[in-house]
């Protein structure tokens, strides 16, 4: 069945907060703890492990908006201190457990194994076809336990569409720091304020700023033109439409069941995340 754009993009702003406890402290203590030096290291080990043995390279591919160079330096080296199977198994019981810490008694409710439910059958029912690293979590085991089956859907809702969402910038020949510029722009924020980008030698920053603006899409002052903010909505129009698949599978009334159960745990997740 196929659902209002609305509704699905309603879909992304809770599988957001969910997913993303897995780059809090819980899972990032784990990782140091099992030798990695830095965030970023376990970051890369972490999501990058459903690749299997992809090189710096590859994974600088699927990922799209780093800068080059930043992937390479903890792909491969973090493979010298953790496997890929243990990275997977890491990443899943630090995220668990740091969910099930920021949404406290809704942990245990009912409603949040229904969600769970709901969200994996939709979060395994779509096409892998162009979507690399959504096929690779696609093959790993989906917890039995409901809070850690709850962060493994919604990380798979998410990166299906990130997938899409790369897809959507490259038909629009927006590159991944031009990404992140448009998004520091549509924030009200300057590109060397965003904090993605900020670390970026000012010189290379502005290079793509101003690649931005001979094209017209920023302006001399490093706002949106017309044609910038259009292109975004664009692509944010497009990124909605190629993250409908999943939740095709169920019904009107199952997928706002599943909005209600989320819009709760989804709250919680995000006014505790540290």
């Amino acid at each position: 069945m196929q659902h209002s754009q609305a509704k699905v993009h309603r879909m992304s702003e809770l599988v957001e907060p969910i997913a993303t406890v897995t780059y809090s402290e819980i899972p990032n203590e784990a990782f140091l703890a099992l030798g990695m030096r830095n965030y970023w290291d376990g970051y890369f080990a972490g999501r990058a492990a459903p690749l299997g043995q992809a090189s710096a390279e590859v994974v600088h591919a699927v990922f799209y908006n780093f800068a080059d160079g930043e992937v390479a330096r903890h792909i491969p080296w973090v493979w010298g201190k953790i496997t890929q199977q243990e990275a997977i198994a890491v990443r899943e019981r630090g995220s668990a457990a740091a969910l099930r810490q920021m949404i406290g008694q809704l942990a245990d409710s009912s409603g949040l194994a229904r969600a769970a439910d709901l969200a994996t059958r939709a979060a395994v029912s779509a096409p892998t076809e162009g979507r690399a690293l959504y096929a690779g979590l696609r093959a790993l085991d989906v917890p039995e336990e409901p809070v850690a089956r709850l962060w493994h859907a919604a990380t798979l809702l998410r990166e299906h569409r990130g997938d899409g969402h790369n897809a959507a910038l490259l038909a629009h020949g927006i590159g991944g720091t031009e990404a992140h510029v448009l998004m520091a722009l549509s924030l009200g924020m300057r590109a060397e304020e965003f904090g993605r980008i900020h670390h970026l030698p000012k010189a290379q920053l502005a290079a793509v700023v101003d690649g931005l603006r001979d094209r017209g899409l920023v302006t001399a002052d490093g706002a949106f033109t017309d044609a910038g903010r259009e292109a975004k909505e664009r692509i944010e129009t497009l990124t909605d439409e190629l993250a409908a698949p999943p939740y095709d599978v169920l019904s009107a009334d199952e997928l706002d069941e599943m909005v209600a159960e989320l819009e709760p745990i989804a709250a919680a997740a995000r006014d505790n995340d540290d």
